[in-house]
């Protein structure tokens, strides 16, 4: 499912039009964005966690050339799933 398709089916099961929905969507996305970028924790109960986590530098291989490179540190987002989501999946 690409975006599209996404507010398509989240715009049907909410009753919005598909304008609203793509608008409801960005601003959930840009404010999730703004979060993270905070280095601040977002927490849904029966959804789950959004986060940012640390990537520590390491040393990796070109595949490439087989050399070796430095890969810098960086932070990731992340998320997690929780508990009561995944039992609905399963």
């Amino acid at each position: 499912m690409n975006k599209a398709e996404f507010i398509k089916a989240f715009a049907e099961k909410a009753n919005f039009t598909q304008k609203d929905a793509g608008i409801a969507f960005d601003a959930m996305a840009a404010t999730i964005a703004d979060t993270l970028k905070k280095g601040e924790k977002i927490q849904i109960a029966g959804f789950g966690t959004f986060e940012v986590k640390k990537r520590a530098a390491r040393e990796g291989i070109n595949p490439l050339t087989k050399q070796k490179v430095k890969i810098k540190a960086c932070k990731v987002p992340s998320f997690k799933f929780g508990n009561s989501f995944k039992d609905m999946i399963n």
